[in-house]
């Protein structure tokens, strides 16, 4: 009886050392460190944008040169809880303004803090995961050009067991994937190349369209095989909608309707973006033309996801 009890103690404790090896945050290799270097504000504005940086730390209504000062304090509800986006702005101590362009990156693509702790996913890691080591360095750049905004944000208000970080570097492990998720089209010669790669690096990277439009398991990891095919809302309100060719309606959208879209903010049939989506069409009406069509080929050229709630 004593042998069995010690060899399920030395069990219990090799799984508990297992798993808090295994759920340490990550950071970035010394390999990919190496890549990066503090790049131009002016092109990091577009990657802001595209990045819709504005959209959760800016003040909720900010319009105009208030969409750059990023004191957070949007609550973000949740079934997990309630998250709040905290202060990027450049305040050394309220703010990223002490983080070098090393920390800044980890918290980009590994879901680190500077302090070593796991980052909550509803800060889209999972997607700028993707991002390149010259949009990193360019953002981190515009970022720090921005005003400092005094004052912390609130904390998270999450309950057991989605207060315990630590348990985010498991789900880290299952779910941050930097790979591409959709495989390059056969190159039949009806969808420019390089037009498309530039998509889905916008729209899988920075863009972090899936993260919205793809549904989730009961873990909150996306669900690939149903990428960009609609979702529940987050707020348990309704349902973001499926943009991949097999929608109902946006399947029949042309590349130039849906780059008309993104720019202006009105559908092929004059109506009008709605919802948490108008933050969304304000940033790309930012980006350069060119990047909108990148985005609209992608989508075009993406797998058809029907599900039976489309």
């Amino acid at each position: 009886m004593k042998n069995a009890l010690a060899v399920l103690v030395a069990l219990v404790l090799v799984a508990a050392g297992t798993g808090w090896v295994l759920s340490a945050p990550t950071r970035m290799s010394a390999v990919d460190s190496a890549l990066l270097s503090e790049g131009s504000p002016d092109r990091g504005e577009f990657v802001f944008w595209a990045g819709g940086c504005a959209s959760c730390h800016a003040a909720k209504g900010a319009e105009g040169d208030d969409l750059l000062k990023l004191g957070g304090g949007l609550r973000l509800e949740t079934p997990f809880g309630v998250f709040v986006a905290p202060n990027i702005s450049s305040s050394a101590s309220d703010g990223i303004g002490a983080w070098t362009l090393t920390d800044f990156a980890d918290a980009m693509t590994h879901g680190t803090s500077p302090d070593g702790r796991n980052y909550y996913p509803a800060f889209p890691y999972t997607s700028y995961a993707r991002m390149s080591a010259e949009d990193l360095g360019d953002l981190f750049a515009f970022m720090k050009s921005l005003p400092a905004v005094a004052g912390k944000a609130a904390a998270h208000e999450l309950g057991f067991p989605f207060n315990i970080r630590r348990a985010l570097g498991l789900w880290k492990r299952l779910f941050l994937k930097p790979a591409a998720v959709i495989a390059a089209p056969s190159g039949d010669g009806e969808v420019d190349p390089e037009l498309w790669q530039r998509g889905r690096y916008l729209v899988e990277g920075p863009g972090h369209c899936g993260e919205c439009h793809t549904a989730r398991n009961l873990a909150g990891g996306l669900i690939l095989t149903d990428w960009l095919g609609g979702a529940p809302a987050p707020t348990g309100e309704g349902r973001i909608p499926n943009i991949t060719p097999g929608a109902s309606e946006f399947g029949s959208w042309s590349a130039s309707d849906i780059a008309y879209y993104l720019e202006s903010g009105f559908t092929p049939d004059y109506d009008s973006v709605g919802g948490e989506m108008v933050h969304v069409q304000e940033n790309m009406a930012r980006l350069p033309a060119q990047d909108r069509d990148a985005i609209a080929a992608y989508l075009k050229a993406i797998q058809p996801v029907v599900p039976a709630a489309d």
